[in-house]
Parts: C-alpha cells; sequence; structure tokens
C-alpha cells in the first residue's frame, strides 16, 4: 500500500534514511511537515519505504527514495515512484527529474526501466566527490 506520510512516520522514516547514501534530515522533517509531496509503502502496519518530491508546478524532483534492504525487490520503489508521478502531473507537472550516484546500479536500473534518461551530470554532486547522473523523462 502506498499513503501519504503523517508526522507518526517520523521516527520509521528517519531509520529508513539511514540507508541513503548521504541522508538529509532536515529535509524530511520540513517534508513530513511541509509542502513537498511524501509518500509511504507499508508492510505490515509499517513505513517500509518512502519517496519525497518537490515541484514548481511545472517539474518535480524526486529528491529521496528509499527501501528498507528487507523489503526491496518486492516493487516498492516501482510503485512509490508511480505514485509520485501521478501526484506530480496532477499538481500540473509535465516533467520529473533525479539525481543518482554513478556507482547505484540498482537505482540505475530501476530508473531506466521506468523510462528515466540521463539529462545531465552535477559535478562533485555527492560527498565523496562525485558526479551526480541527473536522469529525467516525461510525465
Amino acid at each position: 500500500m502506498i499513503r501519504t506520510a503523517v508526522a507518526a512516520d517520523e521516527p520509521r522514516l528517519r531509520e529508513l534514511q539511514g540507508h541513503l547514501r548521504e541522508p538529509n534530515p532536515p529535509l524530511l522533517s520540513y517534508a513530513i511537515d511541509g509542502p513537498p509531496i511524501t509518500l509511504v509503502s507499508v508492510a505490515d502496519g509499517e513505513p517500509a519505504g518512502y519517496l519525497v518530491a518537490f515541484h514548481d508546478g511545472e517539474a518535480g524532483y524526486v529528491a529521496e527514495l528509499v527501501v528498507a534492504p528487507a523489503r526491496r525487490r518486492e516493487g516498492r520503489a516501482r510503485r512509490l515512484l508511480a505514485g509520485a508521478f501521478d501526484a506530480l502531473r496532477a499538481a500540473g507537472c509535465s516533467r520529473v527529474r533525479l539525481a543518482v550516484h554513478p556507482e547505484n546500479d540498482a537505482g540505475s536500473a530501476l530508473y531506466e526501466s521506468m523510462g528515466f534518461e540521463e539529462v545531465g551530470r552535477d559535478p562533485a554532486f555527492y560527498a565523496d566527490g562525485s558526479d551526480a547522473r541527473v536522469l529525467g523523462r516525461r510525465l
């Protein structure tokens, strides 16, 4: 099940956020209470993954997407992205982008299977000095 995040999800989402390469705790706090799209994938009554996306009414940006390691390969990230696409379209967006680490083969494969294509690079985006692959697609 995919649903909108609620304040009570925050402790579990913080745990999940720890699985990201570069977690951004202030972003998550803002996202739960603020205007970004924050979706949760629920398993056994608790969040097993989440996605945070921003938009300006024309374009969306997926800022964080994570699924608990024990719940990966169940289609959760794919369903979170599909839910975000629907929400972004409803907000008037016609395209979406995201950044992925060049060594994140699993993430890249997922995004490409969902129609994302590389549209650029963001130099020294990651703390390790790596460029981000910027991927985009039409909605």
